[in-house]
């Protein structure tokens, strides 16, 4: 398995003086560059991560999850969506201790886990991706293009989006059903890796999984992303909201953390996909990139997971929404939560544009 193709690395070519480790990071096919300072580390790293992420995903997504089904019903488009990048995002989290344990061991789960485990992985956070700039183009159509976008944001037209979705996510991960087996390494016991086809077979099919995740899965997505953004910035400033200055430092926080996230790791990604076509490379920047994909990938992950929380607690409805929940919960506050909710509703009701949910 390759670092962009799955947790972990390409598959290993057996050499000599080379430390062996299919868990993490690959031997080079020209030289023989040691690897066992970046598998340490990876072995040390990885699994804290994995289960740092796999904790934040459940209680930030579960907590959005209870909130729907608390308190609001699946007859919107912004909640339909919601509610699939919900989903996306824990299937992307339960593959999660799976690879935690890999990491600290060996693949102790079979070959069929091993295939749906793989699979589960990647259609889940190909997904999350895409509902990320899906709700953001809704968010577009509805400020932007409001009067338009009535007529056109019904069920019908979130569940079609949705099935495609999930249609490009599933096919795009197929791949990890058909390469994907258990072996077993001489140095490190059970492995499930990429295995039974040629090296020039599966080395084509990493280059495209490199090239995919650069441009589909994120090129794409950052584009719209910023000109969704930019767009309903300006209409917004075209417009007499009170409230629009918070509006914009929202709008501008969402970009910046979207770039900041995803930008170093699939600048990596692109690297080793540049790496891969070039015969001659050093070991040094080798072992740099290999360093820098284990931290920048962990970096995306955390920010797929956390996600959801992030976009739903910037609208008002689902601040009010935990508000009250925390007053249900915790008697205490309730005195304190009930003015403060009292205010956001009358903000906003005097605030026109309430579609910006800002």
């Amino acid at each position: 398995m390759s670092m962009v193709e799955d947790p972990f690395l390409d598959i290993w070519d057996i050499l000599p003086n080379v430390t062996y480790n299919p868990n993490y990071v690959d031997s080079e096919t020209v030289k023989n560059c040691r690897k066992s300072n970046v598998n340490n580390f990876g072995s040390k790293f990885n699994p804290a991560f994995c289960y740092i992420n796999f904790l934040l995903s459940y209680l930030g997504n579960g907590l959005v999850l209870y909130i729907i089904y608390k308190y609001e019903k699946l007859n919107t488009v912004t909640n339909i969506f919601l509610l699939n990048l919900v989903l996306s995002n824990i299937l992307f989290a339960t593959s999660l201790p799976f690879w935690a344990t890999y990491h600290l061991s060996e693949w102790i789960f079979g070959e069929v886990l091993c295939k749906l485990v793989s699979s589960a992985y990647f259609v889940g956070f190909y997904s999350s991706i895409l509902f990320l700039t899906l709700m953001t183009f809704d968010r577009y159509l509805a400020v932007v293009h409001a009067v338009a976008a009535a007529k056109s944001r019904k069920r019908s037209y979130a569940f079609i989006s949705t099935a495609v979705v999930w249609c490009i996510s599933i096919i795009a991960s197929v791949k990890e059903l058909v390469f994907q087996k258990v072996w077993k390494s001489p140095f490190n016991g059970l492995v499930c890796e990429e295995s039974g086809y040629s090296e020039s077979t599966m080395a084509f099919w990493r280059l495209v999984t490199y090239y995919q995740q650069f441009l589909v899965f994120f090129l794409l997505p950052l584009l719209m992303v910023i000109y969704c953004y930019v767009s309903i910035t300006v209409r917004i400033l075209s417009t007499r909201m009170k409230e629009k200055c918070r509006a914009i430092k929202l709008i501008f926080i969402i970009i910046f953390t979207f770039f900041l996230c995803w930008t170093p790791y699939n600048v990596v990604i692109l690297l080793r996909a540049i790496q891969r076509s070039s015969p001659d490379v050093e070991c040094a920047d080798s072992d740099s990139l290999d360093y820098a994909l284990f931290v920048t990938r962990n970096v995306a992950y955390l920010y797929c997971c956390i996600s959801p929380v992030f976009y739903t607690f910037v609208g008002k409805k689902f601040q009010s929404h935990f508000k009250r929940l925390l007053a249900k919960k915790i008697p205490c506050l309730r005195r304190h939560i009930s003015l403060s909710s009292q205010s956001t509703r009358s903000t906003s009701q005097r605030t026109p544009h309430s579609d910006c949910e800002y």
